[in-house]
C-alpha cells in the first residue's frame, strides 16, 4: 500500500510498451484502482484483426491513406481533447487511489498536473519506452505478421512507424518527464519494472 502521499500513479508511453500490464501490476500491489485512457473516447486503434474482431474499413483507410506525420497529428489532436477528462480523473483519484495509464498522457500536461496547487505530492508519473526493434517484434507478433496479407503487413508497419515517431516526440522534453523513462526492452520483466515504480511511489528501497 502506498503511503499517505502519492494517491495517483500515471504511466505513459507509446503503444505496445507494456503500459497496461505494468499499470495493472502496480495497481494490484498498491491496492489502487486501475484505469486506461483508451476507455475515455474512441480513435482508430490497432489495424490488425484478433479472434472475433476484424479491422473496420475506416480504421484500415485511416492508416492506409495518412502519412506518418498525419497519423501522429491525428492521435495527438484526439489526446488533446481528452485532457480535461484526464485532469478530472487525476483530481478524483486521490481518494481511493488510482493508477491511470495510456498514450494520452503527455509529459508537459502531466507536469502541470503533478505540479498543480493542491496536488501536494499526490501524483507520481512514470514513462515507458522501447527500442524500435522491440516495438516491431511486439506489433508483428500481435498481428501475426507472417500470416497477414501484403496490405495487412503494410498497415502494421504504418502503425509501427506512427508509434516510433510518437515516442520520439513524447520523450523529447526530458525536463517534463521528471525522471528517466523505464526501458521496456532492457531485459527486466514487467514485474521487475513494477517493483521500481512501487518503490518510487512508496519511498522504499
Amino acid at each position: 500500500m502506498a503511503d499517505d502521499g502519492v494517491r495517483v500513479v500515471l504511466i505513459g508511453g507509446t503503444s505496445n510498451t507494456g503500459k497496461s500490464t505494468l499499470a495493472r501490476l502496480v495497481a494490484d500491489r498498491l491496492g489502487f484502482a486501475y484505469r486506461s485512457t483508451d476507455t475515455l473516447a474512441r480513435h482508430p486503434g490497432r489495424p490488425w484483426p484478433v479472434p472475433g474482431w476484424e479491422v473496420p474499413p475506416h480504421v484500415a483507410e485511416h492508416y492506409r491513406t495518412l502519412t506518418v506525420e498525419e497519423l501522429v497529428a491525428s492521435v495527438r489532436e484526439h489526446y488533446a481533447r481528452l485532457r480535461p477528462r484526464i485532469g478530472q480523473l487525476v483530481a478524483e483519484g486521490g481518494g481511493a487511489g488510482l493508477v491511470l495509464e495510456g498514450s494520452a498522457l503527455w509529459p508537459p500536461e502531466v507536469a502541470r498536473l503533478t505540479g498543480a496547487r493542491g496536488s501536494g505530492g499526490r501524483v507520481s508519473a512514470h514513462w515507458l519506452r522501447a527500442d524500435e526493434a522491440v516495438l516491431r517484434t511486439r506489433i508483428r507478433t500481435a498481428g501475426r505478421y507472417p500470416e497477414a496479407t501484403p496490405d495487412g503487413r503494410y498497415l502494421m508497419d504504418k502503425f509501427l512507424a506512427r508509434s516510433v515517431r510518437y515516442q520520439d516526440l513524447l520523450l523529447a522534453e526530458p525536463a517534463a518527464l521528471g525522471s528517466e523513462p523505464l526501458d521496456a526492452g532492457d531485459g527486466r520483466s514487467l514485474e521487475e519494472l513494477a517493483d521500481v515504480v512501487v518503490a518510487a511511489v512508496t519511498g522504499a528501497g
